[in-house]
């Protein structure tokens, strides 16, 4: 049980989504976009994630 509760994966896909991209790395355009939409949608359950707790919080 202890293996399907560890979230260092998800945090380090965090981490790697938003640094700075290394040069050395081959580019491509499908793949900016994916990480582009990515941070766009961890951005915005963060948010939701927020509001949700104030608005429970406020009640």
């Amino acid at each position: 049980m202890k293996k399907y509760f560890q979230l260092g994966e998800v945090f380090s896909y965090f981490i790697r989504v938003f640094k700075k991209r290394d040069p050395n790395n081959p580019d491509s355009f499908n793949l900016r976009m994916m990480h582009g939409i990515n941070r766009i949608s961890i951005v915005m359950f963060l948010i939701c994630i927020i509001i949700m707790i104030v608005r429970a919080l406020t009640r």
